[in-house]
């Protein structure tokens, strides 16, 4: 009953990050901001679908349990928008680490030191899946960017140049996907939604 109390404890814990609340606008919901467990739950459907176009075998599974928990840290760290300073994002870095910790920690062992462990993967984005997980974080608030004129880009004046270098791990992982979100950038630039470098 010790290991359900701690799986539970951690079950609990979860439900924190259905109020952290992202910069992404939901246009089907009168433009109201994301939250994080949205997100997640979105990506890892988007993983599903979109599979077919990795680069690389994976592992459909673990990209999904990857996406699952990459922003469960969020809970302690709360969220950063993508394109804020450096400074910021150096920072949160550290304190999102701390919150994996503190956070997976909650749960028995050995599913601690596996969720642990598959949380430093996606940050590290050296594996074929963990690469293809990173991808379709990063092109899921494209396309509801795209889909909603512009959305944060627009409200936070993003360029060109940084979309472009957020996305870079499609090039690789995913270059079908890596085609189409050029092509979606350069829509947005030609329509005033990305500042022109």
């Amino acid at each position: 009953m010790q290991e359900l109390n701690h799986q539970i404890n951690f079950i609990l814990e979860l439900d924190k990050l259905k109020a952290i609340y992202r910069k992404a606008l939901i246009r089907a919901d009168k433009n109201r901001y994301e939250n994080s467990a949205e997100h997640s739950w979105h990506i890892a459907l988007t993983a599903h679908v979109l599979a077919p176009y990795a680069n690389a075998t994976v592992d459909i599974h673990r990209v999904c349990l990857m996406l699952l928990i990459h922003d469960i840290v969020e809970i302690d760290a709360g969220d950063t928008f993508a394109f804020d300073h450096h400074t910021i994002l150096g920072q949160q870095a550290e304190k999102e680490a701390a919150a994996a910790e503190r956070i997976f920690g909650l749960l028995p062992s050995p599913q601690r030191e596996t969720m642990i462990a598959l949380w430093h993967e996606f940050e590290q984005a050296e594996t074929a899946d963990a690469q293809f997980a990173k991808a379709i974080d990063r092109i899921l608030p494209l396309i509801q960017n795209m889909q909603n004129e512009g959305g944060s880009w627009v409200q936070n004046k993003v360029f060109k140049h940084q979309v472009i270098k957020r996305n870079q791990y499609l090039e690789t992982a995913a270059p079908k996907l890596w085609q189409y979100v050029l092509e979606q950038i350069d829509i947005a630039e030609d329509r005033g939604w990305l500042r022109r470098d």
